[in-house]
């Protein structure tokens, strides 16, 4: 949970007009631009001869990297176990975290910087044994951010700003903290005057009493983990001070000041470590995102609006115009008119809320209110976008290559720049076409690393075409990625080391014939030809023994695209070919008797099997003329469907309309076929299902029945024919059935049915046109009429005269 940049242990003076006497105890809030402020305020004042600061001790050897040119925060310390790299934590901080700045000023002084918390060879086998706590207090959420979110039990920044009159918390910090003046503490860098050590430490001070009245009342909250952290760190203010003297300023967490400037004995604290246990961990900087630092995100010690804090601290002076003004920016360059009129007037009306409220300056309450006001218009939609992009932010930080880094992350990165393809915090998405070789690599890349469950990109359907030769991409880099490429190392030193290694391994694990299937997809998009014959060999002995035709009928969609895949990257897929062949061919002779004897769901499950196999097939083709081959024995096979009563409705119905699309089946006999499954002598239950499978979903059926009346005739009459007891049975599967046209569809089914039946052999007049069914056949009168319009419009040269002649 959060913390308050509150106490210290109040410093006592070595003379009336010297300086205060040290250890100075800087308690701080965790990512607070006001904590950070008065801590550099109270370093320049007090001139330290080290710096201890609440963080893992086995970062000391990286914390000189803070001063590296291309480091820029927000980055984090992560740790994580040598033999299970999903262990791990992050020690996150952002240039307005009061930890970076006392790292900053202690490079720039050249004076030592060290961390003290409890090493994090300790807190992370202590996370593996020790079960989930409440954490008191400013506490750091260390732990990764998979676990479960911590419930503290007192806020140290609530119970204050109660007392205080407050009912906001979070609007209490800024009165206090956030919007003091730089010149209240000693800003700017000017050298300061006699007594302004005491100045600059007297925020820390003016709260000592507060906290430790707060652990008085509250107690330390029951924290074992606490109270062994606590220990550790006074040991190692124990001895900073034998080394370099009381000059030393400490930077932790402000509820654990209290417990530094206790008097414990050096072998009380030593009993509280005794016997912990430990693991071999491995430390390095990587980048952190101001997304990631938001209370939403789950972190323990988030903060409410990263971006915000950001600006407070880099404004050097007159914050809130310079916030308006990128307010103003921000939503012109989302095509809204925002005028420097607009400006102003959000400044005055964020001032004048501020008197009204009796606040010494404006925060972030009276700055949104008067962005929703003016800038807004009232409306909370462009709002969340300022709530997004500046509120929370979009800021993705920066580490340097001599940052430590296992070998698949330095192959990453490589492969990042050589590709032109940054990692950002920002959701984009990424148009690739597979023709070129640069985009055919980042795509090979992507799916790579999705292989390795490292998913910097899900694809997503493509706006621009749906041919095999491009893919889009949504992308996002997520700090815990991190965790997943240090995971994903113990499959090999690249990317494709590892993901071939861990194909390899995957398929020879896997039981089920889809989940070999899907592999072998995998491989082929992300371009694994060593990983490939033992996929194949797994494929081809999963596929022997498994005689369940719904595991075959999950497996062949898979098989299919990986052969249309195949032939757009230029990949040999032979043996694919003659195991999808030989899935196909069990299928058509399984898969008939699997179609009776089925419950609603089973039914419905097997439509879609059926749905995907014929899509299949379709891409297999492997017969020579029509009604040949493997697509002439799939046609048996729904013929054979579409008329067996003893098959469910649903698939019967699809089996039907799969055949009327292909040209499989004549109109009449489609008409016919209607007619027998909506008989009088159909349950009404089975006919409907009928229905849902010839016409329901996605698949058109909605047209095919506005341009063939004689079967919206056959529909219309069975459904006025349904008895008044049984229509309410039915009434949810053709409620299901009808919703899902387009409403302009359903519009049209409407005014035909208004207007009632065309008896046979008649049209409707001229007031009232509508199509009387499908034609017998071609017209080429009226084909020619518009061939001369088509050609237009593709832009192809008319037909010479003679030829049409």
């Amino acid at each position: 949970m959060s913390g308050a940049a509150v106490a210290a242990a109040a410093p006592q003076d070595r003379t009336a007009t010297g300086p205060a006497a040290g250890p100075w105890l800087l308690g701080v809030r965790h990512h607070g631009p006001g904590s950070a402020r008065a801590v550099l305020a109270a370093l320049r004042a007090a001139r330290p001869a080290a710096v201890l600061i609440e963080g893992p001790p086995e970062g000391d050897a990286l914390l000189p990297l803070a001063a590296d040119p291309h480091m820029r925060p927000p980055v984090a310390l992560l740790a994580h176990a040598v033999d299970d790299p999903g262990r791990a934590s992050f020690w996150p901080m952002a240039a307005f975290s009061p930890e970076w700045v006392a790292i900053r000023w202690a490079l720039d002084h050249d004076v030592p910087v060290r961390f003290i918390d409890l090493p994090a060879a300790h807190s992370l086998a202590l996370k593996e044994t020790a079960p989930k706590e409440p954490v008191e207090g400013p506490e750091r959420a260390e732990e990764a951010e998979e676990e479960e979110e911590i419930t503290p039990v007192v806020d140290p920044i609530r119970v204050l700003a109660e007392t205080a009159g407050y009912d906001d918390p979070e609007r209490w910090w800024e009165d206090v903290v956030e919007h003091r003046s730089p010149s209240e503490e000693t800003d700017g860098g000017a050298t300061p005057s006699e007594g302004a050590p005491g100045d600059a430490l007297a925020p820390f001070g003016a709260l000592a009493e507060a906290m430790g009245a707060l652990r008085e009342a509250y107690g330390d909250g029951g924290q074992p983990r606490d109270a062994v952290r606590e220990a550790y760190m006074r040991i190692q203010l124990r001895t900073a001070r034998k080394e370099f003297g009381d000059g030393v300023a400490v930077v932790c967490g402000a509820w654990h000041v209290p417990a530094l400037a206790a008097r414990t004995t050096l072998a009380a604290d030593r009993a509280l470590l005794k016997g912990l246990p430990k693991v071999k961990t491995d430390l390095t900087w990587v980048p952190w995102t101001h997304r990631r630092l938001a209370r939403r995100s789950g972190y323990g010690a988030g903060i409410d609006s990263p971006g915000w804090y950001g600006h407070l601290f880099e404004a050097a002076d007159r914050p809130i115009e310079r916030w308006m003004t990128k307010v103003a920016g921000l939503l012109r360059g989302e095509d809204r008119f925002v005028s420097t009129a607009h400006v102003i007037e959000a400044v005055r009306l964020a001032e004048t809320l501020a008197a009204l409220r009796g606040r010494p300056l404006a925060g972030l309450g009276e700055t949104t209110d008067a962005v929703r006001a003016v800038m807004c218009e009232g409306s909370d939609v462009p709002l969340a976008l300022v709530r997004d992009r500046l509120i929370v932010g979009e800021s993705l930080g920066e580490v340097p290559d001599t940052a430590p880094a296992v070998p698949l992350q330095r192959d990453l990165t490589r492969s990042q720049r050589t590709l032109r393809l940054k990692p950002e915090a920002s959701e984009r998405e990424l148009d690739l076409d597979l023709r070129k070789e640069t985009d055919a690599a980042r795509s090979r890349l992507l799916h790579r690393l999705r292989l390795l469950d490292v998913r910097w990109g899900d694809p997503v359907a493509g706006r621009g075409s749906t041919g095999t030769f491009r893919e889009s991409w949504r992308l996002r880099w997520e700090p815990e990625l991190h965790v997943r490429v240090a995971e994903a190392g113990v499959w090999g030193t690249t990317v494709l080391t590892a993901a071939t290694a861990k194909a390899a391994s995957q398929a020879v694990a896997a039981t089920a014939l889809a989940d070999v299937t899907a592999l072998a997809e995998h491989c082929l998009l992300a371009e694994l030809p060593d990983a490939l014959p033992v996929v194949m060999k797994a494929l081809a002995d999963r596929a022997a023994l498994d005689s369940d035709v719904g595991h075959l009928a999950d497996a062949l969609p898979a098989l299919a695209r990986s052969l249309r895949y195949g032939d757009v990257r230029s990949t040999d897929t032979a043996a694919l070919a003659e195991v999808a062949a030989g899935l196909a061919e069990r299928i058509c002779v399984g898969l008939p008797p699997a179609c009776t004897a089925l419950d609603p769901d089973g039914a419905e499950a097997l439509r879609g099997q059926v749905e995907a196999v014929h899509g299949a097939i379709g891409l297999l083709d492997t017969g020579a003329e029509p009604g040949t081959g493997l697509r002439g024995r799939w046609d048996a096979v729904l013929h054979k469907l579409a008329a067996r009563d003893a098959v469910a409705g649903i698939i019967r119905g699809r089996a039907t309309r799969l055949l009327l699309d292909e040209g499989r089946l004549a109109e009449d006999e489609a008409a016919r076929l209607m007619g027998l499954a909506l008989s009088p002598g159909t349950p009404p239950a089975d006919a409907a299902a009928w229905i849902e499978g010839f016409v329901g979903g996605a698949s058109g059926g909605g047209m095919l029945l506005v341009h063939d009346e004689r079967l919206l005739g056959l529909v219309d009459a069975w459904l006025t024919g349904v008895p008044a007891d049984l229509f309410t049975d039915v009434l949810p599967l053709l409620r299901r059935t009808f919703s899902a046209y387009e409403p302009g569809v359903r519009r049209t089914l409407g005014e035909l049915v208004r207007r009632g039946p065309v008896p046979e052999g008649a049209r409707r007049d001229d007031a009232a046109p509508a199509t009387g069914g499908f034609g017998p056949g071609l017209d080429p009168a009226r084909a020619d009429a518009v061939e001369p319009v088509l050609r237009l419009l593709l832009g192809r040269p008319p037909e010479p005269v003679e030829a049409a002649v």
